[in-house]
């Protein structure tokens, strides 16, 4: 799916548009497998993201060490416990139209994410059982 206009790396800006959730990674050291009908994929330490444009891996998932710009899956704060990939981006990749668009969990303050949808855990597994082959999240500008 083409990107959605406007959306560069790095703008903080979420990309409008309705995006299939493709699958969903989740920490097996904080909780069991997600209750879904996508598929599920259960994270590695060494689990990270690119979001580096100049990086072939740009807009996927990779194994760290890497050598260049990244983002760390397996966190310590708990946001990635439960990460919800979207297409955004991703057929084809297009080099600085944005990278790791997820639906995760929220910080305890909800503050804003860096482009990505986040919710309270629970509302998030709650949205997980309803989801199955062919769902598509939105997001409206």
């Amino acid at each position: 799916m083409i990107p959605a206009a406007g959306k560069r790396e790095g703008d903080g800006s979420s990309p409008a548009g309705a995006w299939p959730a493709q699958r969903v990674y989740y920490r097996p050291d904080r909780g069991p497998a997600p209750e879904t009908g996508i598929p599920v994929i259960a994270l590695r330490r060494e689990d990270g993201w690119s979001d580096d444009p100049a990086e072939p891996a740009y807009n996927r998932r990779l194994s760290l060490p890497c050598r260049g710009s990244h983002e760390r899956l397996w966190r310590e704060d708990r946001v990635y416990d439960l990460i919800v990939e979207m297409g955004y981006n991703d057929d084809p990749v297009l080099a600085g139209m944005g990278s790791a668009i997820f639906l995760h969990i929220a910080r305890p303050d909800f503050r804003p994410t860096e482009g990505c949808i986040a919710l309270a855990g629970e509302d998030l597994r709650a949205v997980l059982r309803r989801l199955g082959g062919g769902s598509r999240i939105t997001i409206r500008a």
